[in-house]
């Protein structure tokens, strides 16, 4: 069988970046050619890419969980996820193919991304959890409830599902038309296919889920929305997540403007741009007077007022709110200010290096690193820490479009000796703290425009 692997997968195997890799492939005229993928993603037979980090001296290991990867990768694309359901493997490495499989198919299936799901789970808690479009199960597997419940749409993904927890109930089918579940959790967490406009809305017309009124057809995050409630015991917690549009969408402001009424909505948080989490409770009692909306993760705080929400517009969005804006400019108002320009001078060219020629020769355990992350360890009292740093900004500043290509360790750099380097690194400090002060300063012109527009701040 001729396993093939991709850039990402090489990266892993000889534990580097994917930047090394590809500088791999300009510099070496002997890197093996590509036998497939595309053009953006070519694959590589393994046999080569073993062969020529041999040759070149370069350490790797092929684990046997990756050594199946590259096997399972040899199926066609479309019937890759069938592969990875039929795989005889423990749960360590099912768990491992199961990350490479949303690697090689991210756009496909569009996973939550974990650091997404960190937020889900913080905001909701209970013994029976519900994920009425669950996919694999990534949402559902991170949860800490001991009763795991979840419904799929594609039923290979439901496989997968199942395979990745054994003792959670997975159902298959379309949730909104053909609901499985019927417990009711203490939570649901979702990140519905709020992309799908043939949701149903003419089979739904009439179904007893429209407590707080019937979707239009163009809105399926509010039936996702109402979905969830349906699942959960009253008082019970739902997080949804939606795009930021959903928010405020004018055919939608009637359902939304009812949820208020009733008391269902907890906050609405931006976690991404332009994609926000709901949070929901299944009310019980009085409504709250305030909900949160949160530009970004953060504590439940409720800091506004449901009364003013209740416009012609009914927009949850929380960039509307802008009374913190409005106090974080009076507060940094009075002790604001921007770090001098260095003075700086004409002068004759120095000669001149390059930033690798400049690391090479002083070797050592000093850590500098990169505006990429990259990292150069250094002996400082032959190269001046912020000289290095200084230099090494400078080179990706020079570059308009942020390139990841732009191979830094060539960039020409005046050479100097230690003493003259210390001065240019204050130089650069110097404008590292302008440039940090700039882009504050930027920051609070935005606020000082929300205060204004908003009403909260005026004129001295």
């Amino acid at each position: 069988m001729d396993e093939t692997v991709n850039a990402g997968d090489i990266a892993r195997l000889a534990d580097v970046g994917r930047a090394a890799v590809s500088n791999w492939r300009r510099r070496f005229e002997d890197f093996p050619s590509p036998v497939g993928g595309t053009a953006s993603s070519p694959l590589y037979l393994l046999r080569d890419v073993e062969s020529w980090l041999r040759r070149n001296g370069k350490p790797f290991r092929v684990s046997p969980a990756e050594r199946l990867w590259t096997q399972l990768r040899t199926a066609d694309d479309l019937k890759l996820g069938e592969a990875l359901a039929a795989v005889e493997a423990d749960a360590q490495t099912f768990e491992f193919l199961h990350e490479r499989y949303l690697e090689a198919h991210s756009r496909l299936l569009n996973p939550t991304p974990s650091e997404v799901i960190e937020v889900v789970l913080a905001t909701t808690d209970g013994d029976t959890v519900i994920d009425p479009a669950c996919g694999t199960g990534s949402l559902l597997k991170a949860s800490k409830a001991r009763n795991k419940i979840g419904q799929e749409l594609d039923p290979v993904s439901a496989v997968i599902a199942r395979r990745r927890m054994p003792h959670a109930q997975i159902y298959t089918g379309d949730s909104l038309r053909h609901n499985g579940v019927q417990e009711r959790a203490d939570a649901v967490v979702c990140d519905p296919p709020w992309h799908d406009r043939a949701w149903g809305h003419e089979e739904l017309v009439g179904d007893a889920r429209w407590t707080y009124g019937l979707p239009p057809r163009g809105e399926p995050e509010l039936a996702w929305l109402q979905h969830c409630l349906s699942l959960t015991k009253p008082g019970g917690l739902v997080a949804v997540l939606l795009p930021s549009a959903a928010a405020s969408r004018r055919p939608g402001k009637r359902i939304r403007g009812n949820l208020l009424r009733a008391g269902a909505v907890r906050a609405v948080m931006t976690v991404q741009p332009g994609r926000d989490l709901w949070l929901l409770r299944n009310p019980i009692g009085r409504a709250p007077e305030q909900i949160a909306l949160l530009e970004a993760p953060g504590p439940l705080d409720p800091n506004t007022r449901v009364i003013d929400l209740l416009d012609d517009d009914v927009d949850l969005s929380p960039s509307r709110r802008n009374g913190t804006d409005a106090s974080a400019y009076l507060d940094a108002q009075p002790t604001f200010g921007l770090a001098p320009l260095p003075e700086l001078r004409e002068q004759t060219a120095p000669p001149m290096t390059t930033i690798g020629e400049l690391v090479r020769a002083a070797p050592g355990k000093h850590v500098v690193t990169s505006p990429t992350g990259a990292i150069y360890e250094i002996d400082p009292r032959k190269i001046d820490p912020d000289f290095l740093e200084g230099v090494l900004r400078a080179a990706f500043a020079r570059t308009p479009t942020g390139s990841t290509r732009l191979d830094v360790r060539r960039t020409q750099v005046p050479s100097l000796p230690l003493a003259e380097q210390q001065r240019y690194g204050q130089a650069f400090a110097q404008l590292k703290a302008l440039e940090a002060g700039l882009e504050e300063a930027a920051s609070l012109v935005r606020l000082g425009y929300n205060g204004l527009l908003s009403g909260q701040v005026g004129p001295a």
